[in-house]
């Protein structure tokens, strides 16, 4: 999945309308981003990347760039 694509995937997830996330956005100013959109992500990445993750791995994410760093969204081959 091609970064765009799923920073719009990311916008449904924390209910935010499409193409509001670019990446630099911190994740203690998304309202929406609780427990419930920490466990869309984690389909999300899964989905997307095949990557499989816990929310302890979430946790040390500060940024939206962040998320898309651990679900290897950019990366060569995705």
């Amino acid at each position: 999945m091609e970064r765009e694509e799923f920073l719009k995937a990311l916008d449904e997830v924390v209910e935010l309308a499409p193409g509001t996330l670019h990446g630099q956005e911190k994740l203690e100013d998304l309202e929406n981003w609780n427990s419930m959109a920490m466990l869309g992500y984690i389909a999300l990445a899964d989905t997307a990347s095949r990557v499989q993750l816990v929310p302890r791995q979430i946790r040390d994410c500060d940024t939206v760039d962040d998320l898309l760093r651990l679900a290897k969204i950019g990366e060569q081959g995705q």
